[in-house]
């Protein structure tokens, strides 16, 4: 009696005969379908589906294909009808712009022909030492036009470059107004006795910013590429290449594809500026003009705080 009740339970206990559940991976592989996807296919292949989804199911979708054509084509006639006047205003503009600059160039020219017949009735009225002194100090504060060695300076934009992941523009590398900037004033530190970026000659008064991505030298937008021009001494070049400035723009150049080049050049002619529009100051009150009650010759102006003080409306000098 114990002995079958013995090998019944070493038979209960034999690993062999254990019955195991399939896991999820198992049961994902011998099965991919989902279930649901399978019941409807057999209902589909036995043609259970009601005759009333079958007969509405095909104009709504007729309705809705349609309904996103007639979209599709209402927002394509509205840009087409809209795209002549974008042409004819942005053509306009175009002109108008190329006009101001074609009218601004014959005023500059004009002004250019003035200045030398004024300069010419000048040397004639003056006496010959003092009409060179004065046409000396034209050309050091730039109201002149010079002529001499020296070297031009070229910066130009990168290349552009195709972002691979995206398809857009990956960036490229822009001639920067900061860049001018610093090319300009290592130049006047090497030595140069007349600046001008693009034609567009430096004073003491002159100014390179940027609007938007243009860049303006003195309100006049200039484009690349940039040509710095100098006039100096000879060893106005190699005074420049070791100038913090061209180290920094050849690693820039080096780096991001900024084309960068220095040059020295014989015989180069810089214009003029244009004439710098002089402000006077002039006092707030007349001199004249004494505080009521005020008796002899003590007396002092409106505004004064005694000896020493300052009688400028502003409280100051510059």
């Amino acid at each position: 009696m114990t002995t079958p009740q013995s090998r019944d339970g070493e038979k209960e206990r034999d690993p062999s005969n254990r019955v195991y559940a399939p896991d999820f991976l198992t049961e994902l592989f011998r099965n991919p379908l989902d279930p649901g996807y399978g019941d409807a296919a057999a209902r589909r292949a036995t043609g259970s589906m009601s005759r009333v989804r079958q007969v509405l199911g095909r104009p709504v979708s007729l309705v809705v294909l349609a309904l996103i054509g007639f979209l599709f084509a209402v927002a394509y006639r509205e840009t087409m009808a809209e795209e002549p006047s974008r042409a004819t205003a942005r053509a306009g503009l175009v002109a108008e712009i190329k006009g101001r600059e074609a009218e601004t160039d014959r005023l500059t020219e004009r002004a250019e022909r003035l200045r030398e017949e004024v300069s010419r009735q000048r040397d004639a009225a003056l006496s010959g030492l003092q009409a060179s002194r004065l046409r000396t100090l034209e050309a050091g504060t730039g109201l002149a036009r010079v002529r001499g060695d020296g070297v031009v300076v070229r910066l130009a934009d990168a290349a552009p470059d195709q972002d691979g992941v995206t398809g857009g523009d990956a960036g490229p590398s822009r001639v920067l107004y900061s860049d001018l900037q610093k090319v300009a004033n290592a130049l006047w530190a090497a030595g140069a006795e007349a600046v001008a970026v693009n034609g567009q000659r430096l004073t003491a008064t002159s100014t390179i910013r940027s609007a938007g991505e243009a860049i303006l030298v003195d309100y006049r937008p200039v484009t690349g590429p940039y040509e710095v021009q100098a006039i100096g001494p000879r060893s106005m070049r190699d005074r420049f290449d070791e100038s913090r400035a061209a180290a920094l723009m050849r690693e820039v150049a080096r780096t991001t594809g900024l084309s960068f080049g220095v040059k020295r050049v014989d015989d180069l002619t810089l214009p003029a500026a244009p004439q710098p529009r002089l402000r006077y100051a002039e006092p707030s009150v007349s001199p004249s003009v004494r505080p009521s009650g005020s008796g002899g010759a003590g007396s002092s102006s409106p505004g004064s705080s005694g000896p020493g003080g300052s009688s400028s409306p502003s409280g100051g000098g510059r």
